[in-house]
């Protein structure tokens, strides 16, 4: 009998700590806060990869986010889901990121476009009022904001994006996009990029990309946070759901408040 209790608190240990280890990074939702400042003088809450076939963080919790920071704008940088039986999930969540009030701007990423029937996501993208770019701009009050489609599959076309982009530097110019791997290819100015993708590694262990290869900015230690290239100032987030394995190692989920 003690033998047997003492090989059920081992297991019980061992469970314990590939909860904390693995699962919990994925429940406990940080909320990045990134100041860079270009005269426009808004808050932009940017939520990316939402994954909804694989997210643990509740869509309560996401609402709670949404009122703590106060955002003038909220986009989303594609990686919504690829299974269809997960559309009613990712409609449950889009209406309760809708429900604040706040204006909704869109992106695709390359799980998007493995979505039997893409149009039924972006029908229900467009049904709680998103506005979704796909290699386009429009004029915000604030600022000139472009949409990339996803370039990793091969959606992106640059110059239909910034063909009606002035470039008179009136107002910064805002890109979203979902791969950043389009950074080194993006030869046209903007003041900022929001982008996702990567999931900041997601799992947080040596080499990672030399074995699971994701493009050459991960190749050359790039796959998270705050950058610069000759273009501009880009942002990678970690991304609020996974891909693969539905798991996280020293990598929490992450919605992100930029201050531009």
């Amino acid at each position: 009998m003690d033998l047997l209790l003492e090989l059920l608190a081992a297991f019980a240990a061992a469970a314990a700590l590939l909860y904390i280890a693995f699962i919990f990074p994925t429940r406990w939702l940080k909320i990045e806060r990134v100041r860079h400042p270009l005269g426009a003088g808004v808050r932009i809450l940017q939520i990316s990869d939402l994954h909804v076939d694989k997210l643990r963080i509740s869509g309560k919790k996401l609402q709670d986010a949404i009122r703590r920071t106060e955002p003038d704008y909220i986009f989303l940088t594609g990686d919504y889901t690829f299974k269809g039986s997960c559309l009613p999930v990712l409609d449950r969540y889009i209406g309760m990121i809708a429900e604040a009030g706040v204006p909704l701007y869109a992106v695709l990423g390359n799980h998007d476009y493995n979505f039997p029937g893409l149009y039924r996501l972006i029908g229900v993208l467009e049904r709680h009022g998103v506005t979704v770019l796909r290699n386009e701009s429009l004029e915000l009050p604030e600022f000139t904001l472009v949409g990339i489609d996803n370039y990793g599959t091969g959606h992106s076309r640059i110059e239909d994006a910034y063909r009606n982009v002035d470039g008179s530097g009136e107002k910064p110019v805002v890109v979203i996009t979902h791969d950043p791997n389009i950074v080194p290819v993006l030869r046209r100015p903007f003041d900022y990029l929001m982008s996702g993708h990567l999931h900041g590694k997601q799992m947080n262990v040596p080499f990672f990309f030399s074995f699971v290869p994701k493009g050459p900015l991960p190749a050359q230690g790039i796959y998270k946070g705050l950058n610069q290239c000759p273009s501009g100032t880009y942002y990678i987030s970690k991304g609020i759901g996974q891909a693969g394995i539905n798991a996280r190692f020293m990598v929490r989920s992450e919605i992100t408040l930029h201050e531009i």
